[in-house]
C-alpha cells in the first residue's frame, strides 16, 4: 500500500524492539513438529469450575461493562486473599483496581508515577515489558545486572549506587521471569531499607507467588513500613492457568490507585466481566486444582533442571516461577545463534537469555509449563544439537 511519503510514527516507539518472545513465538507458528518450550503459558486447560463459572455469567446475561474499578465481590475477595496469606488490609473500594492482564496494571502504574526523566532502577534480567513501559511512560530505565553466582539477586549496594536525585521507582519481579530465582523475607529487607533511605516507590510483580517451591513466598508490601510505598501488582494467569482470559489486580494506596483508574477508565474502562466472574471462583473454590498444577510444575522442575545437567549444560535450580535458564555458553555460541539454530535443526523452541536484558546473553529461558513427554523429548533433542559443540570444546 502506498503511504504517506514521511513516516508519522513517534521516534519513541520505533526506539522500542520488538519482544524478543514473540518474534521466536511467530516462528514456531510457521513450523510443524516443533516443541515448544518459549512462551510462558501453562500447559493446563483452565480448571472446569473456573470455566463453569464463566459460562453460567453467560446463561445469567451477564455481559455488560462493570465499574472501572472492577467487580466490587472480585475486589473483596482479593482483599480477603491478602489479609489471609500477608496480613495486608487494602480498602476493596479505594485500593485494588482490577486490570486486563498483569500487563496493563504495570503500564497504569508506570504512567501513573513517572514524569518524563524520572527513572526507574530494573534489574535484570527480566520480563520484556518493563523497561519499554517506562519508556513509554517518559520515564528512564536504570538496569541492574544480576549474576548467577548471586543467584540471579540484586544486592542493596547495586542498587543504592544506581539512585539519584531522579530515581522514583525500583522493580521487584520475584519469583522471577525468566530466572526462576527468588528472594526471602531475609533478602528482600536490605533492599526495601534502601527504598524507603531514598523515598522510592516499588512496583512488585508477584504474579508467580503460588509459584515457590523453596519456603514461603514473602510480598514485599508485607515488609515493615512498605505497603504504603508498595505498587503489588498480581493475577490468575499463571496460577490458575488463566493467561487468556486476561485478569490482573493492583494494590496500593488509595491516591495511586485513583490515578491508575483515571487512566483506566479512558483507555481500557475494565476488564471483561466474564472473565472477572471467573477469577472470582479461582479465588473462591479454585485452591484444590491450583495446587495440583503447582505439585506437577515442581515434578517438572527436577526433570529439565536435571536433564540440562546431565547434557553438560550448566543450569540454575529456580526456586519459583515455570522457567529454567540453563547456561549455553560452554557452546561458543551465542543466545540467539543457539535458539535459532536449535529451532531450525532440531524443531525446538526456546527463548534467547538477552532477550530479558544483557546480563541474559549467554543463557536460553525454557518453560516447564508443558508436558513431561514433550520436556524429555526436547531435552533429548537439545542434547543431539549441542553435542559437537561441547566434543569440540573438550577437543580444544
Amino acid at each position: 500500500m502506498k503511504f504517506l511519503g514521511f513516516s508519522p510514527v513517534s521516534p519513541i516507539v520505533k526506539r522500542i524492539p520488538p519482544s524478543g518472545i514473540r518474534r521466536f513465538f511467530d516462528l514456531v507458528s510457521e513450523m510443524n513438529d516443533v516443541i515448544s518450550l518459549g512462551v510462558g503459558e501453562p500447559d493446563f486447560v483452565t480448571p472446569w469450575r473456573i470455566r463453569e463459572a464463566a459460562i453460567d455469567s453467560l446463561h445469567r446475561g451477564q455481559t455488560m461493562y462493570t465499574s472501572n474499578r472492577g467487580l466490587l465481590e472480585l475486589r473483596e475477595a482479593i482483599a480477603g486473599d491478602l489479609r489471609r496469606r500477608h496480613n495486608l488490609v487494602y480498602d476493596p473500594k479505594t485500593e485494588i483496581l482490577i486490570t486486563v492482564g498483569v500487563s496493563e496494571a504495570l503500564d497504569l502504574a508506570m504512567r501513573a508515577l513517572l514524569i518524563p526523566g524520572d527513572e526507574a532502577i530494573i534489574p535484570e534480567p527480566c520480563y520484556v515489558s518493563y523497561k519499554p513501559c517506562t519508556i513509554l511512560a517518559g520515564g528512564k530505565p536504570i538496569v541492574i545486572p544480576t549474576r548467577v553466582e548471586d543467584g540471579f539477586k540484586p544486592t542493596a549496594q547495586q542498587i543504592e549506587a544506581a539512585i539519584t536525585s531522579r530515581s522514583k521507582i525500583l522493580m521487584l519481579s520475584y519469583p522471577n521471569n525468566p530466572t526462576g530465582a527468588t528472594l526471602s523475607a531475609e533478602e528482600l529487607l536490605p533492599l526495601t531499607q534502601i527504598a524507603q533511605k531514598h523515598n522510592l516507590l516499588v512496583i512488585a510483580d508477584e504474579i508467580y507467588d503460588h509459584l515457590t517451591y523453596n519456603g514461603q513466598h514473602t510480598s514485599v508490601a508485607a515488609l515493615p513500613g512498605m505497603q504504603e510505598r508498595t505498587i503489588l501488582l498480581n493475577g490468575f494467569s499463571k496460577a490458575y492457568a488463566m493467561t487468556g482470559w486476561r485478569v490482573g489486580y493492583a494494590a496500593a494506596h488509595s491516591e495511586i490507585i485513583g490515578a491508575m483508574t483515571r487512566i483506566h477508565q479512558y483507555t481500557m474502562l475494565c476488564a471483561p466481566i466474564i472473565s472477572q466472574n471467573a477469577a472470582l471462583e479461582a479465588l473462591k473454590h479454585g485452591a484444590s486444582d491450583r495446587d495440583l498444577m503447582i505439585q506437577e510444575y515442581s515434578q517438572r522442575r527436577s526433570l529439565i533442571v536435571d536433564g540440562f545437567r546431565n547434557l553438560g549444560l550448566e543450569c540454575f535450580e529456580p526456586g519459583g516461577a515455570f522457567y529454567a535458564f540453563p547456561s549455553i555458553k560452554s557452546t561458543g555460541l551465542s543466545s540467539e545463534e543457539f535458539c535459532e539454530k536449535l529451532l531450525k535443526e532440531q524443531r525446538v523452541a526456546v527463548v534467547p537469555g538477552n532477550a530479558f536484558g544483557e546480563s541474559g546473553e549467554g543463557y536460553i529461558r525454557c518453560s516447564y509449563a508443558s508436558s513431561k513427554e514433550e520436556i524429555k523429548e526436547a531435552i533429548q533433542r537439545i542434547g543431539r544439537f549441542v553435542e559437537p559443540y561441547l566434543q569440540d570444546k573438550m577437543i580444544s
